[in-house]
């Protein structure tokens, strides 16, 4: 009897363990942020403006520098805060760039932006860490 609940208390204590470390975000913050701040030079159409994303360390993602942007060639720089997230870029003209789930640290995507709807977001948490932005 006493292995018998023995054995059933280790059961109990490793299924919550592994609940625990299932991740999710019920409490963690999901709002999803749409940058509206100017971009960090100046330019658009070549001028290679610079875009600057982050990623984590909790669940928020963010791209500063697309209040008012038009098409052209940008640098898009990545702060990316944790190895649970990735940041990806999508869009019309072929925009698909993505920093690594498992890695963190900064990274630098040339990109060329046209006219047309862009979305950026976490691949893993997409449907709670999402942005998008239009290139006029």
């Amino acid at each position: 009897m006493n292995s018998r609940r023995l054995t059933l208390g280790i059961l109990v204590f490793v299924l919550g363990l592994a609940s625990a470390g299932c991740g999710g975000d019920d409490n963690e913050s999901t709002d999803t942020t749409a940058a509206t701040t100017p971009a960090s030079t100046t330019g658009g159409s070549g001028g290679g403006t610079t875009l600057n994303g982050s990623v984590g360390p909790g669940f928020e993602i963010s791209l500063d520098g697309t209040g008012g942007i038009t098409a052209g060639d940008y640098t898009l720089v990545v702060d990316d805060q944790s190895s649970a997230h990735n940041f990806h870029l999508t869009g019309p003209g072929g925009v698909d760039v993505s920093t690594t789930v498992s890695e963190e640290g900064e990274k630098t995507f040339d990109v060329t932006l046209v006219a047309g709807e862009y979305r950026y977001q976490c691949d893993p948490h997409a449907s709670s860490m999402n942005g998008s932005f239009t290139v006029g």
